[in-house]
């Protein structure tokens, strides 16, 4: 994919966009060309779980893939039935046909770095999640981190601040299904990616007028969201009993 990726930064990702881009006139330049990037793992626990897929892609202004990596790793560790009933690999089929994990969170980070580095945005849905298992993946395995990966787009941050009293679930799937964006497969890297970033693209259309227009912007402004959105909700826990009152809930993003 790195040679495919240099491809794609030549066309010049910040440059304005052309009136049809995204059938909105003026959405914001970062919507041309967006990385979008998953991970299905053997739990929820940042610093212990581990990567058994993974997928990092590319899209174009409508939605399309361009360019697509897809990886399956022996995690090294047994995967929990209630894992491997959600993403559907097994420990035994991990072991027979997944890739040496090092090597792929190796593979994960520099393709990462390649689109960053470039200043192609890379979408999320709930980044730091992705980003800090990946993190303490890299560094359980002697690879060099990325250090504060920017510009990332989360659309569930971007979905809670624009639309903060909406009733229901703000999973992938119910935001997925509240935007119309398709999502045939939840659960498989590839499928959740892709429509996280076509989530993205929508909400770009959908608050044209209230986004920042520049991305780098953008990232700064889902740090202070982030944060603002986790103490609200340790607020919300504390009231209801599911935190003592000294508890607090990491509002660190995309890297906690």
């Amino acid at each position: 994919m790195s040679e495919a990726v240099h491809t794609v930064i030549s066309m010049d990702a910040n440059s304005p966009l052309s009136p049809a881009v995204g059938g909105v006139t003026g959405a914001p330049s970062w919507t041309r060309v967006i990385g979008v990037f998953d991970l299905e793992t053997t739990g929820v626990d940042v610093s212990s779980d581990r990567i058994v897929t993974a997928h990092v892609g590319l899209l174009d202004a409508g939605g399309s893939v361009i360019l697509a990596r897809d990886w399956i790793a022996d995690p090294g560790i047994d995967i929990p039935d209630s894992a491997a009933e959600i993403h559907g690999v097994t420990t035994a089929h991990a072991r027979a046909v997944g890739s040496p994990a090092g090597d792929v969170v190796e593979q994960i980070v520099e393709v990462l770095r390649s689109l960053l580095g470039a200043g192609i945005p890379v979408v999320a849905y709930n980044a730091a999640y992705d980003f800090s298992l990946l993190h303490h993946e890299a560094e359980r395995y002697g690879v060099s981190p990325l250090r504060d990966p920017s510009p990332v787009i989360d659309p569930l941050i971007i979905d809670k601040t624009y639309d903060r009293y909406r009733r229901g679930k703000r999973t992938l799937s119910a935001v997925a299904e509240h935007y119309a964006v398709r999502l045939d497969d939840a659960h498989e890297a590839s499928a959740d990616a892709v429509a996280a970033g076509r989530i993205a693209q929508t909400l770009a259309e959908r608050f044209a007028g209230l986004l920042p227009p520049r991305v780098e912007e953008l990232h700064t402004r889902q740090i202070a969201w982030a944060r603002a959105q986790a103490a609200s909700l340790t607020e919300y826990f504390i009231r209801i009993g599911r935190l003592d009152p000294d508890e607090r809930l990491d509002g660190g993003w995309p890297v906690r």
